[in-house]
């Protein structure tokens, strides 16, 4: 004849009360939102280097009125700005110098040397 074991399991004191678990919960939620939240920021800022429209700087004039030196798909361009009005200035070299250049380009030729 075969007889039957029957199991009983007796319950125990739980190891990690019920608040633990829910806070543990939470914390893996909370954790997630924040490395989403830094990938979204670290793809909008490598996105920002690539933009096509920059403003490098702008000169007060007064009166509502100034001047702005603003990149466009690689083109430097010196803009006049009015109330009602945008003029192009003229058109600057792609890259500004640098300051060794400058000052070569101040002295005279004797002096370079």
């Amino acid at each position: 004849m075969i007889e039957s074991t029957a199991q009983t399991t007796i319950a125990g004191p739980e190891l990690v009360p019920p608040i633990w678990e829910a806070f543990a919960g939470l914390l893996v939620v909370i954790a997630l939102l924040v490395g989403l939240a830094w990938l979204v920021r670290r793809s909008t800022m490598r996105n920002a280097s690539k933009r096509r429209l920059a403003i490098e700087g702008a000169l007060p004039l007064g009166d509502r009125r100034s001047l702005a030196i603003v990149t466009v798909e690689g083109r430097r361009l010196l803009l006049g700005l009015a109330p009602n009005s945008v003029s192009l200035v003229t058109e600057l070299s792609a890259a500004p110098p640098s300051f060794e250049d400058a000052v070569a380009r101040a002295l005279p030729p004797e002096a370079r040397a």
